[in-house]
């Protein structure tokens, strides 16, 4: 059988898909000249393949089945089956009702909003899947039709699944950690060591799903072997969101990687509070070139509220300078619009984001996304009904202390004031050193420029 698997390219924007926001999706959409610079370098560095795609089309091809992978273009295909997000479903729909009037071949939608949100998709389709995508595809393989909603279990040994087919699913991009290679030839690569997430943050998709598994070391490690062995020098992009969450096992992954000789680069999130130097200075021998983190506010009765444990600011300081001295890059991840958040407090977090002074910050209006416990509890204050609007960068409820106009001029003031900075510029070319007599002004000068543009525009943000 000739199966068609679409990643579908995003329209309006920087559209991010597969495990981005719990598969959800998000899309990044620049309206100040700094968002703007942002986008267009998400757009270069942040284009990785989907996982899922590359998991199924190992699936189906070891049945024996023709696999084919496309981003836009229609092709023909006794089936096909869509990655669903909900940033961009309108589109994903349109595409799957041309195939199927096109080619006259049943089409299904898989995902996170196939799994939450089948209501949007079922109509348009002769099938969706519900939940993690490889039993359904098994199943598939094997002969079964699918039609309706189907349920696609978890699989519970992850050991089991076979490796991605990048040669079917790769598309060329770069990553953020690529900047730092001194190799020629990068080839980037997803991989999962782990899926869902133990935390219990109430705003978070990522655990929606199914349940937290690991996979073994030993089978994390054959993967990256085989990618080594199949592409060269690589660098891998972890996805798990809470990557060094048992640090035994991280460490274990680590020693085995320098063990063994394997010579990659690699980018991970987790908790700042699941790192100490020890660890860093181990995943750094063994390829570790940058971390993604959670910072979300600054303010911890905030954080107490939606579920997340607390991170002392000084073991976050202490952490991110550590990196930076190591020479691995930190990206802290912010979010506005909680429930207890006022312009004030907005403020302060976005002052704290300076001082905490990662490689990169990235800033995001919360999204109470189908499924997670805070989507139930704010319910009565939502008042989007276009799901596309739940990018992450969108107001879609009644805020009790701030207003839309408030909330998106606070956002582009992150972004400007993170990385509109001297010191920023200074630091993330390394020369910062040169200039240590004159940064501390310089900082100063743009921080006062920076309120008098909000004074202007009738923001008084201090």
């Amino acid at each position: 059988m000739r199966i068609v698997l679409a990643d579908l390219k995003g329209t309006n924007g920087h559209v991010n898909k597969d495990t981005v926001a719990g598969g959800y999706g998000s899309r990044f959409h620049g309206f100040t000249k700094t968002m703007k610079i942002v986008e267009v370098l998400r757009r270069l560095y942040e284009n990785l393949p989907s996982i899922q795609i590359g998991y199924i089309a190992s699936i189906l091809t070891r049945e024996g089945h023709e696999v084919h992978v496309t981003r836009d273009q229609l092709i023909p295909g006794d089936i096909a089956l869509v990655l669903s997000s909900l940033v961009d479903f309108r589109h994903e729909i349109r595409w799957m009702q041309e195939f199927r009037k096109t080619y006259h071949s049943p089409a299904g939608f898989f995902g996170t909003t196939a799994t939450h949100l089948p209501e949007l998709l079922l109509e348009h389709s002769d099938f969706v899947i519900r939940g993690e995508p490889e039993d359904a595809a098994q199943r598939l393989a094997k002969g079964e039709i699918l039609k309706g909603a189907v349920v696609s279990k978890p699989i519970a040994d992850l050991d089991s699944l076979p490796f991605p087919r990048w040669d079917i699913a790769r598309r060329k991009g770069l990553s953020f950690s690529a900047r730092l290679s001194r190799w020629p030839r990068v080839s980037i690569f997803p991989l999962l060591a782990s899926r869902s997430c133990p935390e219990f943050c109430t705003y978070c998709p990522h655990r929606i799903t199914a349940a937290y598994r690991a996979r073994s070391v030993e089978n994390v490690f054959a993967e990256i072997e085989h990618l080594n062995d199949e592409y060269g020098r690589v660098n891998l992009v972890f996805r798990d969101p809470l990557f060094t969450e048992q640090r035994e096992r991280s460490m274990e992954l680590a020693e085995k990687m320098i063990r063994k000789g394997v010579k990659v680069h690699y980018e991970c999130e987790t908790r700042l509070d699941d790192l100490d130097t020890d660890l860093l200075d181990l995943l750094y021998e063994a390829g570790l070139r940058r971390i993604t983190f959670g910072v979300e506010s600054v303010d911890p009765q905030t954080l107490k509220r939606v579920g997340r444990r607390v991170i002392p600011p000084e073991h976050q300081k202490k952490i991110v300078t550590y990196c930076r001295n190591k020479g691995i890059e930190t990206t802290g991840f912010y979010v506005f619009g909680f429930l207890p958040d006022t312009v004030q407090s907005i403020r302060a977090t976005i002052d704290y984001s300076r001082e905490l002074d990662s490689t990169h910050a990235l800033f995001k209006i919360l999204t109470p996304y189908p499924g997670t416990p805070l989507r139930k509890q704010m319910e009565p204050l939502i008042f989007e009904k276009d799901f596309e609007r739940f990018d992450g960068y969108t107001l879609t409820f009644r805020h009790p202390n701030m207003t839309e106009e408030q909330l998106w001029h606070l956002l582009g003031s992150a972004f400007t004031r993170f990385y509109c900075r001297p010191s920023w510029a200074l630091k993330f070319f390394g020369i910062e050193k040169y200039f240590k007599r004159w940064i501390q002004k310089w900082d100063a000068s743009i921080e006062r420029k920076h309120d008098r543009t909000d004074a202007e525009a009738g923001f008084v943000l201090a």
